[in-house]
């Protein structure tokens, strides 16, 4: 795509003050953020069916591509847009892999695969989140709400950007979360045990519905039971007038005509008659005077100090293993307090799913994306469980709460790639990768530059996301002006350096971008998109399968995940059973050669094994099997019946 064709890009801007006492953030290499390229989107696979025409979305990709998916569709329509992006927290997370079911012997115990790596050079973290955060404003309603959930260490700098994008004065809240039973992060200094949540509206006139935790014990004593059993406490009914408040006394046993403290006269008859105003002996109302029952009470308000939920620990229900799973009650606070049944939200960081699994469960809407494909992975197998247990009327989320629960779930989902990512499952390893295929000469560790190929310089760019000109910075540091002149000195007609730049998707003046940075000097800059150019390149060992029909069932005889073996360190006759390898099967038994709808989604918990056998229905035409690993990899294949 091209500047030339308009419809390749999308155009946003947001009006700023003053600059006189605007807050901004600056910082090394900013720039601003008007369009984005569009990316068009694959469907890939379908689970359930459509709520009055609405499917649920999961996008495989770079968010900031997903999000610029997303504008032509949804600009102006999200209602509450949740992230809980990368903290900056100079680590890499893992998640711990390890066969299923029986142990193979030995001393094997797994091994640890990196799922993320949340470790940023100069400033490219500040212009990360800024031009996310901008995207997200395109995206929200005129009543929406934006969410972003961070570290103490960043959240002045992300709420700097949060002010520039969507002014001061649409900042509502600051909360800190208190997890009860916090990581052990102690150091020098104070234990960190709190996240920053940051809460901005589109406009004034912002959704939001109070949320109230119980009474704690001090206050609950204040309570009693009546005759009835009902327990209640006593309040001082009082006059309010612009200028005084004093106690209601009455005089007789009915009420006053047209006196009341906030309540209608009809409600103060409705509470005489009911018994719920308390009386002296000789029938006249006490100054305490009003019963307010228990059971009537919603709790406490719920403030901007969060230390009644806890992190998913090591034995919660909920636990997953992925990396920074946020809990359930957490999300379901936010979500209810900021939409409603039926809404539409969106986490562009989606990780293990928390937010897509609390929306269905709520009644909302949803459209989730992560980069990751362990994390898509684990949400579909996710979603498909909550969509079972709703099929079954057990929702765990309202067995204190039947009353909120919604009248409508939207339960059906869609799986779509955004660019094509099939190339790099986990972007983590992509480096490595990409110098095991170009067969990369090595440089000194101090070297800007990843290796050394056909006399040019080689710079693996980020490629869990577009390369942009900020991603040039380490480059243009790297470059040796010095030897620079020596070369030109030389060869006045030739180019003092050759440099190649391989990326998954880029900005389009790249290329240019780095040659004016090199000026006076003439560099030669070569640029690789592998998405585009990936055909001569091999990374990575191919899985395989064998299936057979016996007896009308399919039977998959075996599976051999390569690249998951190499790490296991094991040949594929060590290990027992080829299913302790896996994590799900899924069965389309009608395949139309582009979307997988599986039939069978055979997705057991986490010590279980795949059945591996499956009875076929008389009408199957074209049978896809998808068989995905313990490393989320998947292998695909068919089957004719008959």
């Amino acid at each position: 795509m091209s500047k030339d064709n308009p419809e390749a890009f999308e155009t946003f801007g947001f009006d700023l003050p003053p600059i006189r006492g605007f807050p901004e953030l600056r910082w090394a290499g900013k720039r601003p953020f008007r369009s984005t390229q569009y990316f068009p989107a694959q469907k890939k696979e379908s689970y359930g069916d459509p709520t009055d025409g609405w499917w649920n979305r999961i996008f495989w990709g770079d968010n900031l591509q997903v999000m610029s998916h997303l504008l032509r569709e949804f600009r102006g329509k999200v209602d509450l847009i949740y992230i809980d992006p990368p903290f900056d927290s100079k680590a890499d997370y893992k998640k711990k892999i390890s066969l299923k079911g029986i142990s193979v012997g030995g001393d094997f115990s797994g091994f640890e695969e990196k799922q993320y790596t949340d470790i940023w050079i100069s400033d490219q973290y500040s212009q990360f989140i800024y031009e996310r955060v901008i995207l997200a404003r395109q995206l929200l309603s005129e009543t929406g709400n934006f969410v972003i959930h961070c570290d103490p260490r960043r959240s002045h700098h992300i709420k700097s950007i949060c002010d520039e994008v969507f002014g001061p004065d649409s900042f509502f809240n600051e909360v800190s979360w208190l997890r009860t039973n916090s990581h052990n992060m102690k150091g020098k200094g104070f234990t960190r045990s709190h996240d920053i949540i940051l809460f901005y509206s589109a406009g004034r006139d912002f959704k939001f519905n109070e949320q109230y935790e119980p009474y704690g014990a001090n206050q609950l004593a204040r309570y009693k039971e009546d005759e009835s059993g009902r327990l209640y406490k006593a309040e001082n009914i009082t006059f309010s007038s612009a200028n005084k408040s004093r106690q209601f006394n009455w005089r007789g046993t009915t009420p006053p005509s047209n006196r009341s403290w906030g309540a209608s006269l009809e409600q103060l008859e409705e509470w005489w008659a009911e018994g719920r105003i308390l009386k002296r002996a000789d029938g006249s109302p006490r100054m305490d005077g009003l019963k307010i029952f228990l059971d009537d009470t919603k709790g406490n308000p719920i403030g901007s100090i969060w230390q009644d939920i806890g992190r998913v620990g090591n034995t919660s229900s909920e636990r997953l293993d992925y990396p920074t799973q946020k809990p359930e009650a957490l999300l379901k606070r936010i979500i209810s307090a900021l939409s409603d049944p039926g809404d539409l939200v969106f986490d562009g960081f989606m990780g293990s799913g928390t937010t897509q699994a609390v929306s269905m469960k709520l009644g909302r809407k949803f459209i989730g994306s992560d980069i990751n494909l362990g994390a898509i992975e684990t949400s579909i197998k996710r979603l498909n469980a909550v969509r079972s247990e709703l099929h079954s009327g057990y929702n765990d989320l309202f067995s204190d709460d039947e009353d909120g629960k919604p009248q409508q779930f939207f339960k059906g989902f869609e799986v779509y790639n955004v660019n094509n990512y099939d190339l790099f499952r986990n972007p983590v390893e992509a480096k490595e990768l990409i110098r095991e295929a170009m067969e990369l000469q090595p440089l000194p560790p101090s070297s800007a530059f990843d290796g050394q190929r056909e006399g040019y310089l080689v710079k693996i760019m980020p490629v869990n996301r577009i390369a942009t000109r900020q991603d040039l910075n380490e480059v243009i540091n790297g470059l040796d002006f010095k030897a620079f002149e020596r070369r030109q000195a030389e060869a006045p007609n030739k180019p003092v350096e050759r440099i190649h730049l391989v990326c998954m998707g880029h900005e389009p003046d790249l290329r240019s971008a780095l040659q004016k940075e090199a000026k006076p000097f003439d560099i030669e800059v070569m640029v690789t998109d592998l998405i585009r150019d990936k055909a001569h390149l091999h990374f990575k060992k191919a899985s395989d399968a064998h299936l057979a029909m016996e007896n009308g069932e399919l039977v998959i005889k075996g599976f051999y995940p390569m690249n998951l073996l190499q790490k296991l360190s094991l040949e594929s006759d060590v290990v027992e059973d080829w299913r302790q390898l896996v994590e799900s099967v899924k069965v389309d038994f009608h395949y139309d050669g582009a979307v997988l709808t599986p039939a069978i989604v055979d997705a057991p918990g986490k010590d279980e094994l795949v059945a591996g056998r499956y009875a076929i229905p008389a009408d199957a035409a074209t049978i896809r099997v998808k068989i995905t690993d313990l490393l989320s990899e998947s292998w695909e294949g068919d089957i004719a019946n008959g």
